[in-house]
């Protein structure tokens, strides 16, 4: 059966500018271009979309790209001059990091275990990384993979990105089954997907 979607994470280089982005490939028409704080760069286009027509694409919007990937990182900088100060040592953050991280792995595959019998699936593994601009992320070999500050966030958030991914074993896309079946385990899970986007930059130490 042929993938119907591919991500992979790619830099473009403009003179002294070098944007990094996510390209996604997936059954669509036509070709966007996402530029955000919260997810980066992301350009999404049809499946068959050869290496020549994305680098087309690259220099048809250098402009566009380059002027608000600036701006995004610029947001992304007074974002974090915004938290410093939190009473926290490097040395301190560094080992509360440690201690989140080891939690992660211990409790998060315990609630992955608890929803899987709900949502159905299987799995092959659990990573648990520091994710850039998601929250999680389920391959096409059963691979999750979850963000350790999601130790930050209350239990009920953590537990709809856990059953965000566990639904995409079933539905690899973001159809109307796939959140079908999110709302069949979370019936409030737009209430709690809505508190990750205004809240999910708070999230740090």
């Amino acid at each position: 059966m042929m993938n119907t979607k591919s991500e992979q994470y790619r830099e473009a280089r403009y003179g002294d500018v070098t944007v990094p982005y996510l390209l996604i490939k997936s059954k669509r028409r036509t070709y966007a271009i996402e530029v955000s704080p919260d997810k980066g760069v992301i350009i999404r286009v049809p499946l068959r979309t050869s290496e020549k027509a994305i680098a087309t694409i690259l220099e048809e919007r250098r402009e566009w790209i380059v002027t608000h990937y600036l701006k995004m990182e610029q947001k992304r900088e007074q974002r974090a001059k915004a938290k410093v100060g939190n009473g926290y040592t490097e040395v301190q953050r560094q080992y509360l990091e440690k201690r989140y991280r080891e939690a992660a792995k211990e409790y998060i595959p315990k609630r992955v275990d608890y929803f899987v019998t709900l949502t159905g699936g299987s799995y092959e593994r659990i990573t648990i990384r520091d994710q850039k601009t998601r929250w999680g992320s389920c391959s096409g070999r059963g691979t999750l993979s979850f963000n350790w500050k999601l130790m930050l966030a209350p239990p009920a958030i953590l537990d709809y990105v856990v059953v965000h991914e566990l639904c995409h074993l079933t539905h690899m896309n973001h159809s109307r089954d796939f959140w079908q079946a999110v709302e069949l385990v979370l019936p409030d899970y737009k209430e709690r997907r809505q508190w990750l986007k205004e809240h999910g930059e708070e999230l740090q130490l």
